[in-house]
């Protein structure tokens, strides 16, 4: 009998009786293990023993970043020392990193659930599984190889850059997955056609984590080698890493392991739930994790919950790709925007590529000035760019309402990364 790695539960009933005793199980055990969680679950006046039913978790006092930030070196521990086993870091730039400590039940259900995005995305133990993501204290190639070892296949700990040695593994090995950040995936993908190799590799899927991608550059990636499946992975370092869902190989919408953690997603500003199908943040409830658990962790993460059944057939519930960051916000001209709705704006121009940048500028009238800049698309030249610049205007003043300067270059001209590709460059001054 071949080895499932898709929860025991067959209902929807079943699984919300799971999680409420995994709801229950994290209350009594922040409260018990830890003085940070037992002082925030006092404050809001509840104990464990009232948590009665799912709906009781609104009962529940919310965590934040700035709560990991303030608990460093060891935030939200709820276990003893001599239990940690590891610990992972984020990969933040400002201020102290959010470090998370793991115990060895949490590796083992972390490498568990891992492997279930391998199975869900339909691979084999027959496949061999490039690992293009970084190593060290982050969270991301550790558990990728884990989980694909747990799984079965061959997994090939490539690490991120070195686009030599990535295409010699392509070559000689005979990956047929790769594992990378959509950035990284689609400079894979020139450099495939630059080398013309796309005949001589085996590749058939990519699995892409850490940052959103447009479908402008899916398309492109899909394109040039010939995927069968780009599959996203979300996860974050609080909510043990990489691997919390996977969508199936029909695309549409993420599955994420609701027997692992509790999915809320309510409005950033009333923090109130928001109907099934509308935007809101992700607020995120362990239901199992020992060293760290989260409480209605407030993920800052911005998507939708999809209603009704998968044609999968999965029990596991959905949310849509992540549309960005409610942090990730700016003004502009008293309009506010996500970096996603430009990004959404610009995948329906069929004449540019999946590039691009969003310059804001505040100039000597005082007035706050928002340029594009965006390549052409592959094998076009210079002789468009003026009524490109203008289509372009035009799309994104009627979807997102606001004006905009656009400067044409040329394809392949703007920065390509391994890791995340920054979109936005805010000179003002405020």
């Amino acid at each position: 009998m071949i080895k499932t790695f898709m929860p025991e539960v067959k209902t929807a009933e079943e699984l919300a009786g799971l999680q409420l005793e995994g709801l229950r199980w994290t209350v009594n055990h922040a409260y018990l293990g830890s003085s940070f969680y037992r002082k925030k679950l006092e404050m809001a006046g509840v104990r464990p023993d009232n948590i009665k039913s799912l709906e009781d978790i609104q009962r529940l006092p919310f965590t934040t970043a700035s709560d990991l930030q303030e608990g460093y070196p060891f935030p939200l521990l709820s276990v003893p020392t001599d239990k940690v086993i590891r610990i992972h870091a984020s990969s933040g730039t400002t201020g102290k990193r959010k470090v998370l400590c793991y115990t060895q039940k949490d590796i083992d259900d972390w490498t568990h659930f891992f492997a279930r995005c391998y199975e869900m995305a339909d691979l084999t133990r027959e496949d061999r599984v490039q690992i293009a993501v970084g190593y060290g204290v982050w969270t991301a190639g550790i558990s990728f190889q884990m989980g694909c070892e747990r799984f079965g296949a061959m997994a090939i700990p490539a690490g991120p850059g070195n686009l030599d040695m990535q295409c010699q593994f392509l070559l000689d090995l005979e990956s047929t997955v790769m594992c990378c950040t959509a950035s990284m995936g689609l400079l894979m993908a020139e450099e495939v056609e630059k080398r013309g190799i796309r005949d001589r590799i085996k590749l058939r899927k990519m699995i892409f984590g850490s940052e959103r991608s447009s479908d402008a550059m899916r398309a492109r990636i899909k394109e040039i080698l010939g995927l069968e499946h780009m599959f996203d992975i979300p996860g974050m370092t609080e909510l043990y890493g990489p691997g919390t869902g996977l969508d199936c190989v029909h695309h549409r919408g993420i599955h994420y392991w609701a027997d692992y953690y509790i999915l809320e997603i309510l409005d950033p500003e009333t923090l109130e739930p928001v109907p099934p199908g509308e935007t809101g943040e992700m607020v995120v409830t362990t239901l199992k994790k020992e060293a760290a658990p989260l409480i209605r962790y407030r993920t800052r993460d911005l998507t939708r919950l999809i209603p009704g059944p998968c044609p999968c057939g999965s029990i596991l519930p959905r949310h849509d790709r992540l549309l960005g960051r409610s942090d990730d916000m700016f003004i502009f001209r008293a309009v506010n925007i996500y970096p996603g709705q430009i990004d959404h704006a610009l995948s329906g121009i069929s004449e540019i590529g999946s590039e691009y940048q969003i310059i804001l500028d505040r100039k000597a009238d005082g007035r706050d000035y928002m340029t594009l800049k965006v390549e052409r698309a592959r094998g076009l030249d210079g002789s468009i760019d003026a009524k490109l610049c203008k289509k372009i205007a035009a799309f994104v003043k009627k979807q997102i309402l606001v004006s905009s300067d656009v400067e044409v270059v040329e394809y392949g001209s703007l920065p390509r990364s391994e890791r995340k590709s920054r979109r936005v460059f805010d000179n003002r001054e405020f």
